[in-house]
């Protein structure tokens, strides 16, 4: 199991480094590289080919701005691609309209502005489907997270 986490500069480290955690949690394992659909898109098709290589099963793509990455490489591969807005203009809208989108027949499935938790628990999802152990990781975890849920506000709360 493997996930290419892919984002356009280095001022979105800290943006997606909520996926990363989340492919930790799981016991995914997973490369994070900072390449430009723009800048080296040479570069890019290089690195989605051997991703493909070396039996990556999903890529999250974070972009701001134009937010062309997770389409660029959408349509460079098969591999389900996630993509991330990220918030570097228009409060991350247009980054979110850009990546959702996407021409007929070149999907990217989005998350919410800035969410790459979520992006790394679909990835979990979409690969849980071909790995049991996985599967039932992420099981245990939603029933944790409603017990955790439940037992934190099941006094109610003071307004």
């Amino acid at each position: 199991m493997k996930v290419a986490i892919i984002f356009g500069s280095k001022s979105d480290v800290e943006t997606m480094k909520g996926a990363a955690s989340v492919l930790k949690e799981f016991g995914i394992e997973y490369s994070a590289h900072i390449l430009s659909a723009h800048r080296v898109p040479e570069k890019l098709v290089e690195v989605i080919h051997n991703l493909e290589k070396e039996n990556y099963e999903c890529i999250i793509a974070g972009a701001g701005l134009a937010a062309h990455l997770p389409g660029v490489i959408a349509s460079h591969t098969t591999l389900p691609v996630i993509g991330v807005p990220i918030n570097a203009a228009l409060n991350g809208m247009d980054s979110l309209l850009a990546i959702v989108q996407m021409p007929k027949s070149i999907p990217v499935a989005t998350v919410g502005i800035n969410n790459s938790y979520n992006a790394g628990m679909l990835a979990v999802e979409i690969l849980a489907l071909k790995y049991p152990d996985l599967k039932e990781k992420l099981v245990l975890f939603r029933k944790d997270m409603k017990s955790k849920f439940i037992s934190e506000n099941e006094e109610g709360v003071e307004l």
